[in-house]
């Protein structure tokens, strides 16, 4: 490790001046990935099709190429599924990241090209940790390991030559050597398909190494935290690991988890770094401590688009470019990738948090609101409303999620909630008074519909046992890896399946 480090860091610091040249010039930047992204896939069947050898600019890219989200790829996919090439992308692809959640019952299966792999998701986490380092340059992570949380992956059994797992699986079994070298746990434990096994298996075997950074989805690192310190017997984790100083985190809001992480590393030199990344794209990182959003990556193999929310839904959907984004406005992210994802809707939600540099925050999932009254609830508006209530009262919450309660001839609306508490010390409806206080602080048509309840009613809260939404996602078959519990639905299908086990034992 002490002869690595030194040539690990000299790599990063020269990573600082891309990454300071595309936050001097942003514009020039997207306009050349544009450039290359056309231009490498002109011979394919999709740059045939829609004559990208006659694209001279993004406005004549616009009106040739159609808006697009999974299901408008999908045939273009299983045809690279099955092993046909130079389909979407012009280099040979074999792998793909299976995203699935918990929204819906079917898989997708998103191409990663090689270029993906190695300008995109590998560049994108050697970034996040070149920026750290530039914020804190004595640091000693180097000189201990990373503790990463894999996922699995299996045969694509449509073809011999063609494999899936989720994108953290791809990630490490494409990883380089070096790169094995200061990672833990050891690959064959890091890709077991059984969570619950897997996760007895890192506890064991990471308690023995020196790790200094983490890397995972919150919920599933403390799942891994308890099971480490029930083992050791330590307090906190840093009893365990004095040398741990960095979290990396990302897939769902920080806020519910942070009070809960700095009990278990109860240290001012702890760290901790949002990521905005998926299975289509490692998309931005936060670039220091302080900053109020995450940094756009704009040279890392994808060209944006944003799609403000009024033309969401529409035939002909309008997009825009960085130079015309406005600060605090949500817009519908649209992507253009090295692995032939193109005008490609992600499915979440983003502000601009700052336009010098492009900073921004993911405030949701297009599908994932309440609405039913006209209060345009997202799901950030309500982690910061959990945040409040729990400083307010104490409260650590595990996880949550929220649906509408329709109108009856005799009742008005509400927001029914399924909320797991770590901690709850006071009774249940104080919490919900604070929780429903802060959310209409945060959202003024949510106080409106609220308002003397002329639309809406107190929230209803029920209580999940502890690991009752672990217990959910068993049985659906999604323990693990990047499945999440959906936080918020404008309709009732996904509160109706979860209500039975808020009474379980």
């Amino acid at each position: 490790m002490s002869i690595i480090s030194p040539a690990i860091k000299g790599f990063m610091r020269l990573r600082l001046s891309a990454i300071e040249n595309f936050m001097h010039n942003p514009i020039d930047t997207q306009q050349q990935m544009f450039n290359h992204l056309i231009g490498s896939a002109q011979f394919t069947e999709y740059g045939k099709k829609y004559n990208f050898d006659r694209i001279t600019s993004i406005a004549d890219y616009k009106k040739y190429v159609p808006i697009n989200d999974y299901d408008t790829l999908k045939p273009y996919i299983q045809r690279i599924l099955e092993g046909e090439q130079n389909i979407l992308w012009s280099s040979f692809i074999s792998w793909f990241a299976k995203s699935s959640g918990t929204t819906s019952d079917k898989s997708k299966f998103i191409p990663i090209s090689k270029e993906s792999l190695d300008d995109n998701h590998y560049k994108g986490g050697k970034d996040v940790l070149t920026l750290y380092l530039k914020e804190f340059p004595e640091s000693k992570m180097m000189s201990g390991k990373c503790l990463t949380i894999g996922g699995s992956h299996q045969i694509n059994q449509l073809n011999a030559d063609s494999f899936f797992g989720d994108l953290s699986a791809v990630m490490l079994q494409n990883m380089p050597l070096y790169a094995q070298i200061i990672r833990t746990p050891d690959l064959s434990i890091a890709l077991m398909d059984e969570w619950e096994q897997k996760i007895e298996m890192m506890a064991h075997t990471t308690l023995q190494e020196n790790v200094t950074y983490i890397a995972g989805v919150p919920t599933w690192t403390i799942v891994l935290i308890k099971r480490i310190l029930e083992i050791s017997g330590a307090k906190n984790l840093h009893e365990v690991w004095p040398d741990l100083e960095l979290y990396i985190h990302g897939g769902v809001s920080f806020k519910p988890y942070r009070k809960q992480f700095e009990t278990f590393i109860p240290s001012p030199n702890m760290h901790y770094y949002e990521t905005y990344n998926a299975s289509e794209g490692f998309f931005a990182a936060q670039d220091h401590t302080g900053a109020d959003g995450m940094l756009l990556f704009l040279n890392h193999g994808i060209f944006y688009e944003f799609m403000p929310m009024e033309e969401y839904g529409k035939e002909h959907p309008q997009t825009i470019g960085l130079k015309d984004v406005e600060l605090h406005k949500n817009y519908a992210l649209v992507i253009n990738t090295n692995c032939g994802l193109w005008r490609y809707i992600v499915g979440d939600t983003i502000q601009f948090t700052t336009l010098h540099p492009f900073r921004v925050k993911v405030t949701g999932r297009l599908k994932h609101f309440i609405n039913a009254f006209g209060e345009e609830v997202i799901i950030d508006n309500t982690d910061q409303a959990i945040e409040e209530a729990c400083k307010i009262t104490g409260a650590v919450v595990n996880d949550y999620t929220a649906a509408p309660v329709y109108m009856t001839g005799d009742s008005n609306g509400a927001h029914e909630w399924i909320i797991e508490f770590e901690n709850l010390p006071c009774p249940i409806d104080v919490f919900t008074t604070e929780m429903d206080k802060a959310l209409q602080k945060i959202n003024s048509d949510y106080e409106a519909k609220r308002h003397k309840d002329i639309a809406l009613r107190m929230p209803i809260v029920h209580v999940m046992p502890k690991d009752g939404f672990k217990r959910w996602l068993k049985g659906k078959g999604k323990l693990g890896g990047q499945n999440k519990v959906p936080r918020l639905s404008n309709e009732r299908h996904f509160l109706e399946e979860i209500l039975p086990f808020t009474n379980a034992q």
